[in-house]
């Protein structure tokens, strides 16, 4: 076994109504001026102005920046580094989901160090602790409330870079599962599937160790057992609760063990044609599943006792069993089926055709090819490799 270690710095709060803590952290964090980072939607749902109100129980003044999209900008960083600046914050609250967490990120570390976001791309270069960062995740998929990354897409490139940091994990999170109850079918199913594909690929990955083994598997037990019931009825606190928690272990199994091809192959795809980070993970995952295959240690079996409704033992088990449960669980919480029409749904103007797509390709496996990711792959993969691998996702 190899020489590993690990470190939870964190303060975590779990539990329902559990966002009332925030006026009592606040506190703790010592600041006097807040600047929430959310998105215009839970803005118009009245999410932020809790956050708000509980700010003011503290005596804590806030302002809001809720100009933060679906696979967040180098723009949009810069936006809201330059408000924080403006309004004389000295504290963030991060609250939505991964996008929003992601530039509260980015915007802690500019703010606090200057320069652009795409200076400290890559690993260990940001050079001390960021700007003090309470995480409020109100989906049940990104785990970046307990994640040292922060992705961001840099448009002059079509390329989604990393930010790796264990500054830049948060100070505080609160998980709240009443924050995940209104959530749309479509939106609980992309980020579930996504959380899981986290501790999946954290799980098989070669920089694995018995730490983020234990997060993976429970990750996946909590989610797997209850993605189906949560996205049928986004009201089932027992079945939110259950997977916030499980996108949190996720979170921290992959921060130690990175992921795989399914991560380093999506990053592109979103960059390129705007597919929500979750859906392309999840047209990607059984294709990659398969590929790995020949790989297995027996991990494959645990997998597919989590997601399937049918519980195996080794005697009756093959690996490629894998596939056709996590392509039976897609089909269940309405993923579409294949990349060709994760792209189209995806896509704003008009239809994108397959000889569009296949022109891409290569441009996307050279980029996928940049990810750290692709090393830990229980598989090895050269560019090659990672082209085929798009290719038999379209279908």
């Amino acid at each position: 076994m190899n020489e590993y270690s690990f470190s939870i710095p964190q303060n975590i709060i779990v539990g329902k109504n559990s966002l009332s803590k925030l006026s009592e952290i606040s506190k703790k964090i010592g600041g006097s001026k807040a600047l929430i980072i959310s998105g215009p939607n839970l803005l118009k749902m009245g999410v932020v102005q809790k956050a708000i109100d509980y700010l003011n129980e503290a005596d804590i003044k806030s302002e809001v920046f809720t100009e933060v999209e679906a696979n967040p900008s180098v723009s949009t960083v810069e936006k809201a580094t330059e408000f924080y600046k403006e309004c004389a914050a000295d504290f963030i609250v991060a609250l939505g989901g991964g996008s929003p967490m992601d530039v509260a990120k980015a915007v802690g570390v500019v703010a606090k160090y200057g320069g652009s976001i795409t200076e400290y791309e890559g690993a260990h270069k940001v050079p001390g602790k960021i700007v003090p960062l309470i995480a409020i995740p109100t989906t049940a998929g990104s785990g970046s409330e307990v994640t040292a990354f922060s992705v961001i897409t840099d448009h002059s490139r079509n390329y989604k870079l990393t930010v790796f940091s264990y500054e830049l994990l948060p100070t505080y999170a609160i998980l709240d599962p009443m924050m995940i109850t209104t959530a749309p079918a479509s939106v609980a199913a992309a980020c579930g599937i996504d959380a899981f594909i986290h501790a999946e690929e954290a799980y098989i990955s070669t920089a694995a160790s018995p730490f983020s083994e234990a997060m993976s598997e429970k990750a996946m037990e909590l989610i797997g057992g209850h993605i189906r019931r949560y996205v049928a009825n986004r009201g089932d606190i027992e079945s939110a609760e259950a997977m916030m928690t499980g996108s949190l272990f996720a979170g921290i199994a992959f921060s130690f063990a990175r992921l795989g091809n399914v991560h380093a192959m999506s990053h592109p795809v979103s960059a390129f044609f705007d597919v929500a980070h979750g859906v392309a993970n999840a047209v990607l995952l059984p294709v990659i599943a398969e590929y790995n295959a020949i790989a297995d240690n027996g991990k494959y079996l645990k997998i597919y006792n989590y997601i399937s409704h049918i519980k195996l033992d080794k005697s009756e088990f093959e690996p490629y069993m894998l596939v056709e449960a996590i392509r039976e669980l897609c089909t269940d919480i309405s993923i579409p089926a294949n990349l060709y029409e994760a792209i189209n749904n995806a896509s704003k103007s008009g239809e994108v055709t397959m000889e569009e797509i296949e022109e891409k390709i290569e441009a996307m496996a050279i980029d996928a090819m940049n990810s750290g990711n692709i090393l830990v792959n229980p598989r090895t993969s050269k560019q090659k490799d990672i082209e085929n691998l798009y290719k038999a996702a379209l279908l």
